[in-house]
């Protein structure tokens, strides 16, 4: 009994291995930006990128809560300390999530029913133009390349980017706080749905902005992916890294 109780164990172990590696998804990133970006992954670390470059990273089934950004504008020292303009983590490493403005691509994989749910959120703001779309599986591909950082209203403009109006006013009417069906569209979530239509506007804008892909689904991101509107140059100054991982 001992042995059959050891195989069934075993057997176990091994489908769950199988499913687990089997429905992983494999996400590209990559920069086509003028200048070097950060590009944090949580979870999966990150990458400096210059112009070009691409980096695979391979995230388990099941995962949720995860998300890919960039970083521009920084400065670390050999000991990996420093500073970011926008999407800051404070790290060469992130230990977690980066500081506004930053756009966002957000998953969680192999969900209810077995899909994979994504979407491009700016409620914590802009700060790079993003392609977010399925490599297979036949689902949409969403893409956020307005020139946000140009157009931001006045009371959102910040140094590298345009922050989101919950960290500029801190109030339920733009961070819903106070629960769901407490806050809605406002003038400023306007904004960013008329130049980015399948994004992500403010806390409460699912209907719109969740999009849904077969498990097992492939993915890449692209920073300011061809067709952008805005001019890179001008708004993702040189980034300034030591030669390490990110």
């Amino acid at each position: 009994m001992g042995s059959l109780a050891n195989l069934s164990m075993l057997f176990l172990i091994f489908l769950t291995h199988f499913f687990f590696t089997s429905n992983a998804a494999t996400f590209t990133i990559r920069n086509e930006c003028s200048s070097p970006v950060g590009a944090p992954a949580s979870p999966g670390g990150g990458r400096r990128l210059d112009r070009g470059q691409t980096w695979t990273l391979n995230v388990p089934a099941g995962t949720s809560m995860a998300r890919i950004w960039g970083r521009t504008n920084c400065n670390f020292d050999a000991a990996g300390r420093g500073r970011c303009q926008t999407g800051d983590c404070g790290l060469l490493q992130c230990q977690g999530w980066g500081t506004p403005p930053n756009t966002l691509a957000e998953y969680a994989l192999n969900q209810y029913n077995n899909l994979d749910f994504i979407d491009i959120s700016l409620v914590d703001g802009f700060n790079i133009p993003m392609d977010f779309s399925p490599t297979s599986g036949g689902c949409k591909a969403i893409r956020c390349t307005a020139d946000i950082n140009g157009q931001c209203p006045n009371e959102l403009r910040t140094p590298g980017g345009c922050q989101n109006p919950c960290t500029v006013f801190k109030t339920n009417e733009y961070c819903c706080t106070n629960g769901y069906g407490t806050c809605g569209p406002t003038t400023f979530s306007k904004f960013f749905k008329q130049r980015c239509p399948d994004a992500y506007s403010y806390p409460q804008d699912d209907p719109t902005s969740t999009f849904t892909c077969p498990g097992g689904t492939n993915y890449r991101v692209v920073f300011c992916p061809k067709g952008s509107l805005t001019s890179d140059s001008d708004h993702f100054p040189l980034m300034e890294m030591v030669d390490q991982v990110i």
